[in-house]
């Protein structure tokens, strides 16, 4: 409103589609969609070195840490303003995203979680880290290089990955036998099992971020991700209330809201802030009375305690809760 004028044109640049849908809704909630909607374009980054930059007078970049030196050929001829939005800006100095975000839109203004629950811009928030252990049973299923199975526990296939970490010669090395473990770990199906059982206590809308497609399907009657082909309706399904559990794994982690989503699961904290900041956010849609509830599952005594450490850095400590199962 500050910058409108009767002959401006503003181009939105989202992550994908469906968070177009977000932005028109908020414009409506404020009764301002028939005066600005002609002004407004809307595409994606995949799709915006194909727009004109000399077309537009204002450019706001949602989600701007999707920003990748490709879209050069459109920033670097348009001369209007900028405004550059995201929860997670990019953190290492060394990424092309963190180049471009500081090169077109750095951070100017910040306004956290927790300031924004302060001000009743946005709803509480309580985060329960739920611990559980690694089975000691010989349950967990291992392909043998001769094409056959064999049986371990988690335990005992993590302490093997752990120390291939430990005994690792270089670098290269160390990384990829640190990316095989958090592969096994995502693979246990402790947490799974336990999942499942307290999904059975809660009673409000509640979504389950999980690992893998596999284990979406596995956790929910309906699940939403790209090789579902229901995926689309089990999202109506949820978002109207017609059905008040919805697995997924990244496809939901930015830019779609569901309304009344009070409760929600991540099955696995990556150590990846920006990951579970944008998870938590899609609790954060309530009115500003309320409260909504977001369930991290940690395996105990393993390296996942250290990534839902750093995955929680940045939220209030007082709204963290801890359950030893």
């Amino acid at each position: 409103l500050k910058n409108y004028n009767a002959f401006i044109k503003v181009l939105v640049v989202v992550p994908k589609k469906a968070v177009m849908e977000s932005w028109l809704a908020e414009l409506m909630k404020m009764s301002l969609t028939n005066k600005l909607i002609d002004h407004i374009e809307f595409t994606t980054y995949l799709s915006l070195n194909k727009k004109d930059p000399s077309e537009y007078d204002i450019v706001y970049l949602d989600e701007c840490h999707s920003l990748l030196e490709s879209h050069e050929d459109f920033l670097s001829q348009f001369d209007g303003k900028i405004l550059g939005l995201t929860g997670t800006p990019p953190k290492s100095t060394y990424s092309e995203k963190y180049r471009m975000v500081q090169k077109y839109c750095p951070i100017k203004y910040e306004f956290s979680v927790d300031q924004a629950t302060d001000n009743s811009i946005l709803n509480d928030y309580q985060i329960v880290v739920h611990y559980v252990s690694l089975s000691k049973l010989k349950s967990h299923k291992k392909k043998s290089k001769k094409g056959g199975f064999w049986y371990t526990s988690e335990k005992n296939d993590y302490d093997y990955f752990t120390a291939r970490v430990q005994e690792a010669n270089t670098p290269k090395q160390k990384a990829h036998a640190s990316i095989m473990r958090m592969r096994s770990l995502m693979d246990y199906g402790t947490k799974e099992d336990y999942v499942k059982s307290f999904l059975n206590s809660i009673n409000s809308k509640c979504i389950i971020f999980a690992n893998t497609q596999k284990q979406a399907d596995r956790m929910c009657a309906h699940s939403y991700h790209s090789k579902n082909p229901n995926s689309d309706y089990n999202l109506e399904l949820f978002s109207d209330g017609r059905i008040d559990k919805l697995s997924c794994v990244l496809q939901l982690s930015e830019g779609i809201s569901i309304p009344n989503l009070r409760q929600g699961v991540i099955m696995h904290a990556y150590g990846n802030e920006r990951k579970t900041s944008q998870r938590i956010g899609r609790l954060l849609r309530l009115n500003p009375t309320e409260t909504a509830t977001c369930h991290i599952l940690c395996y105990k005594d393993t390296v996942d305690e250290l990534w839902v450490q750093n995955a929680l850095a940045n939220f209030d400590s007082s709204k963290i809760k801890y359950l030893n199962l």
